[in-house]
């Protein structure tokens, strides 16, 4: 009688456990961290300085930044369970910051600066510390604009308590992409819209190209949605690199030992194709966290991702691994062990042609708004209906004014329930996998070169899913961006004019990322694991970093038990400078720790004003641009001298309205008599700016003399390197205010040019046209 109690107990215990089953391994990784008692956990110190170092990655030495003197930095190695205490030493003349990628971790130590810790100032040094909660493959950057393409990164190794994983040895591997540039120039250059970097990689699709493929039709129909060519990747670089050089060499691995690869993509704008010589390798962790192992080689690691593999050391010779840049502009090599090459397998370069004529045999409407004409009328479903994928039947008008698409609710996150939602059985699962190759989709049979970028081959050793009784809150977001104007947004809003997204505590909340433009985004969400939805259901992987292919969805899933303001971003770093950022909060008082440094100066990062000109030195006549821009307000001041004193000068204000519309108004002067500068006349001017399909700019204006005039130019890339350009112009005077000669109902003016432009290098270029006013001439074009 006396057991009978114990055996109530157990039987009670265990229902308890098994109610309590769905909140598993997922939630334990993202307990609430809380700075507590560490006087029972061995404490490991780093001491780390970042300071600015001359380095040759490329042929060229150039100023870069280095954490104690190398790039990249030190692999900081710890156990699980220990306490980790940092000392970060800024030794620049400027701002930086440290986050830890992947790693869980009390907010405020999370790094970014102005949001969650504040910036290191020059010559301080700040103290970093944690508990490890976790063991894996991690990675440290900075967080302070675009540092991290100059150098400041390093890897994290956490060896577990107890290691279930065979293997002789290991091998950290931090792949990387390099400029000579400086990275705001690099970003400043992206900006003012140009092909120059396509063509210097050998990816540009000029239109003699095109035609030859028999793909105008295809070429067309990218126009008319203003989009050039279906794009990969945008910058060109001139190194891609294994722990900060082109080749390693690795011959100490013996034939026949088992050696751990721990692959981290510390890009800041290059995903990466892995290929292995020698054996199939094994890949047994992803993110850090432990996976089935699956036998793999050819695998795609998208910027700030890692990967685990184990491979084998050939008995003979020396096995290769590659990472091939994803638009095939480079790669770089690690390879280990002594003897012949036993070389990875080559990764072809992708057609960015027959992309475009796949894509234009589908029924789909590229293009959606990066800058919406009212961000504060936020409907996500509504723009996923109207943009990307077009269900038969839909109707959808080519409305390209401002308004469209901005009704509805104001509301980002959806109060809808979805517990009920049964996702535990892929079989039987109500919603198909977000991330199900496209070719395998109704209608989709010739859309299949993005259906080899799922994660359907990560399976979770553990399961994931949550437990059916709890509440869950529905997020969709919109991935969006311009590549005219290179700024990128969540439907339409950059992260300078939206708010937070709240995230309810102690409920599921599901995020179903939809990427609408033609470029890879690789999205980080800050201090949290989640769920990466696949064919694994139950089993499905978790993440802190998931890459959303062009034109698809993935679904991603986490609990929220967390404290603080978390960021949210596309890891390509251009893209989180352009806007493509949200901060996550969990609606908890502010640290006051962080009173002193507000949050505004992180977002006026996403929101600086760049600038840029341009000069047309001829011998027929001069024209200067000048620009300076940020994502609503533009200004602009333009000049022309031609060889017969005719001198126009105008100075201009512009305002986005949204995308491919802005207001202006601004001066005009110019001389009145030709072939002298004695009598110059100044006026008003007025209008609106348009950015319309096939790619024509289109000047619509008035002056104060209510004269009427109508602007319209374009450029085309007919052979690699060659441009032609031409421009007309019309202007009315009806006599509103100017008087006419009699007999006159109105006068008339027409100014016109054509020409071409051959590049030279990315900041000069041979130029010719003819101007109605000056005739013909040649000379030099000047980028600046």
């Amino acid at each position: 009688m006396k057991k009978f109690p114990n055996i109530i107990l157990a039987i009670f215990a265990f229902a308890l456990s098994f109610l309590l089953s769905g909140l598993t391994n997922a939630q334990n990784l993202t307990e609430k961290s809380v700075e507590g008692n560490t006087d029972n956990l061995p404490v490991r110190e780093y001491a780390i300085s970042i300071n600015e170092l001359a380095v040759n990655k490329a042929g060229k030495e150039v100023m870069g930044m280095a954490i104690n003197g190398s790039v990249p930095g030190p692999t900081l190695t710890f156990t699980e369970g220990e306490y980790a205490v940092i000392y970060v030493k800024n030794e620049m003349d400027e701002e930086t910051s440290i986050h830890w990628h992947g790693l869980l971790l009390p907010n405020f130590y999370d790094g970014v600066p102005y949001l969650t810790t504040p910036p290191i100032a020059p010559g301080e040094t700040q103290k970093y510390e944690f508990p490890l909660k976790q063991a894996g493959t991690y990675w440290y950057h900075s967080h302070t604009m675009l540092q991290e393409q100059s150098g400041v990164f390093g890897s994290i190794v956490i060896h577990p308590k107890e290691e279930t994983l065979a293997y002789d040895k290991e091998l950290v591997i931090m792949l990387s992409d390099w400029t000579n540039e400086k990275p705001m120039n690099v970003l400043r250059f992206l900006k003012r819209g140009t092909e120059w970097y396509n063509w210097r990689k050998g990816t540009a699709t000029p239109l003699n190209q095109v035609i030859a493929r028999g793909a105008l039709a295809a070429q067309l129909n990218f126009w008319r949605q203003r989009m050039e060519s279906a794009d990969i990747a945008d910058i060109y670089y001139p190194a891609f690199l294994v722990n900060g050089e082109q080749i390693q060499e690795y011959p100490n691995f013996k034939p026949g030992e088992k050696v751990r690869l721990r692959i981290i993509n510390g890009a800041a704008s290059t995903s990466f194709w892995m290929t292995f010589g020698g054996e199939e390798p094994t890949l047994v962790a992803a993110d850090g966290l432990n996976v089935e192992p699956v036998k793999r080689n050819k695998t795609f690691i998208a910027i700030a991702e890692t990967y685990d593999f184990i491979v084998s050391i050939p008995k003979s010779g020396k096995m290769e691994f590659r990472a091939t840049a994803q638009d095939g502009s480079g790669t770089a090599s690690a390879f280990l062990g002594q003897g012949e090459v036993l070389a990875a397998e080559d990764v072809p370069r992708p057609d960015k042609i027959g992309m475009m004529m796949q894509m234009a045999k589908m029924d789909m409407r590229m293009g959606a708004p990066a800058l919406k004409f009212n961000p504060k009328k936020d409907d996500p479903q509504k723009m996923m209906e109207n943009w990307g994928m077009q269900m038969k039947g839909d109707k959808n008008p080519d409305n390209d004014m401002p308004g469209m698409n901005m009704a509805g609710n104001k509301e980002e996150v959806s109060q809808m329930d979805h517990s009920s939602m049964d996702m535990s059985d892929d079989k039987n699962s109500k919603m198909d996998p977000p991330s199900a190759p496209m070719a395998e989709m109704p209608g989709m049979e010739n859309m299949d070169m993005f259906s080899e970028y799922n994660y359907n081959y990560l399976k979770s050793p553990e399961k994931t899913v949550y437990g059916k009784d709890v509440p869950v809150n529905e997020i969709l977001l919109n991935l969006t961006g311009n590549m005219n104007r290179y700024i990128w947004s969540m439907n339409g809003i950059p992260l300078s004019e939206t708010d937070k997204i709240k995230i309810k505590e102690r409920q599921i909340t599901r995020i179903t990322l939809n990427n609408l433009t033609m470029m890879h985004h690789p999205m980080h969400l800050h201090g949290h694991f989640f769920r990466v939805i696949n064919e694994s259901g139950d089993y499905s992987p978790l993440k802190h970093t998931v890459n959303v292919p062009p034109m698809q969805k993935v679904t991603i899933e986490f609990y929220g038990n967390e404290y603080g303001d978390w960021f949210f971003h596309c890891h390509i770093l251009y893209h989180m400078m352009g806007g493509m950022a949200r901060v996550v909060s969990y609606d908890t008082p502010e640290d006051p720790r962080m009173k002193p440094f507000p949050i505004s100066k992180l977002i006026h990062e996403t929101n600086r004003f760049y600038s840029w000109g341009m000069a047309d030195v001829a011998s027929h006549n001069t024209t200067v641009n000048l620009t300076t821009s940020n994502i609503r307000n533009q200004f602009n001041l333009s000049m022309e001298y031609g060889w017969n004193q005719n001198l126009e000068a105008e100075f201009s204000y512009e305002y986005y309205l949204y995308d491919y519309l802005r207001v202006f108004g601004g001066i005009n002067v110019e001389n009145t008599t030709r072939n002298s500068l004695d009598d110059m006349k100044t006026i008003a001017v007025a209008g609106i700016r348009w950015f319309t399909p096939y790619m024509f700019n289109v000047d619509l204006r008035i002056d104060n003399e209510l004269r009427p005039r109508i602007g319209i130019g374009r450029s085309l890339m007919i052979f690699p390197k060659l441009s032609i350009f031409g421009y007309y112009e019309y202007q009315i005077d009806a006599g509103l205010v100017n008087g006419l000669e009699a007999g006159q109902n109105y006068k008339e003016e027409i100014v016109w040019s054509a020409g071409a432009q051959y590049m030279l290098s990315k900041n000069f270029s041979l130029m010719t046209s003819y101007d109605n006013r000056f005739g013909a001439g040649g000379g030099l074009s000047v980028m600046f």
